[in-house]
């Protein structure tokens, strides 16, 4: 085995730490369910995968307003410190452990009184998942990573944090992804909801928290990638001044441009930094306005 790597066809956008997610709510807080499409257990049915623990909800959780307000504060200082990071020079993740609160549940049925995280039958996208996704079936120490490219989203896993024994494990070709959602109802920040074009869906998430996930980055918007060639000249030399300033970029890979929601234009410049069992692989980000000077901070580019 050895680390993963797409064929010359597609372009490596992203590769970080995904595992199953949990639930956050009082009645869910650390559980997760497996169900088929009517919503049926069948958390010991799924074939070929070990044996997992059970789960039974609590009682839900009554809201409290003084916790509502305090939220509203965090998520405005949040956007503040976020915007203030990205004008010294993005990076994948800014601080991995650290974050916002929970948010607003989207979904709460499926995050307040239950917590789903594969809902399909047993010949959908979603129940082929790998089971070494779910922590609580997967040997001690083996993790998980997505890899995502302009085509897939490929899953591998590893011992030993030695991420250079990747083991495949599972792929979908992204034109097989209806739509991803980023669920804010979370105790690690952000997570991602993937919906599939046959109505199966799964909830994913990294495994500690993050202010800024490359996965979501990546899956949440349709890939606009942006040659260099196509971009103006006052653009290429922004650019090339944000690549030059990068100290630690490794030279073999070119920097990977995408449109973003916004407007803006990504650069993400990948350093020499070896593949990190925690966090993938690092890359430092800035944005570009349409104007080739650096772009304003909105969150939904990051």
């Amino acid at each position: 085995m050895a680390t993963w790597k797409p064929d010359s066809r597609e372009t490596l956008l992203a590769r970080d730490s995904i595992v199953f997610a949990t639930g956050t709510a009082k009645a869910v807080a650390g559980m997760r369910w497996f169900r088929d499409i009517q919503g049926n257990d069948i958390q010991q049915q799924l074939a070929g995968w070990p044996a997992g623990p059970s789960f039974t909800a609590r009682p839900p959780e009554e809201p409290h307003p003084v916790r509502k307000a305090g939220l509203f504060g965090l998520r405005a200082l949040y956007v503040f410190i976020a915007g203030a990071l990205e004008g010294l020079g993005g990076t994948g993740s800014f601080f991995p452990g650290a974050g916002e609160g929970p948010g607003h549940p989207q979904d709460p049925p499926n995050e307040i009184e239950d917590f789903p995280v594969v809902l399909g039958d047993s010949d959908s996208i979603a129940q082929g998942l790998p089971w070494q996704l779910d922590p609580g079936r997967r040997p001690e120490g083996y993790r998980t990573h997505a890899i995502i490219t302009d085509r897939r989203l490929v899953i591998v896993g590893f011992g030993d944090d030695d991420p250079s024994q990747d083991e495949f494990l599972w792929e979908v070709e992204r034109v097989t992804i209806k739509n991803v959602q980023r669920m804010r109802y979370s105790n690690v920040g952000q997570e991602a909801k993937i919906c599939f074009a046959d109505g199966s869906w799964c909830r994913l998430a990294p495994p500690s928290r993050r202010i800024n996930w490359p996965v979501l980055r990546h899956l949440a918007h349709p890939t606009d990638l942006v040659p260099v060639n196509t971009l103006t000249a006052r653009q290429r030399g922004y650019v090339q001044s944000y690549v030059d300033s990068v100290t630690d970029r490794d030279a073999t890979l070119s920097p990977v441009i995408t449109r973003r929601p916004s407007g803006n234009f990504l650069i993400e410049v990948t350093t020499t930094e070896p593949i990190n069992p925690d966090v993938g692989i690092f890359k430092v980000y800035s944005l570009m306005s349409k104007a080739g000077r650096r772009g304003g901070f909105n969150p939904i580019d990051v």
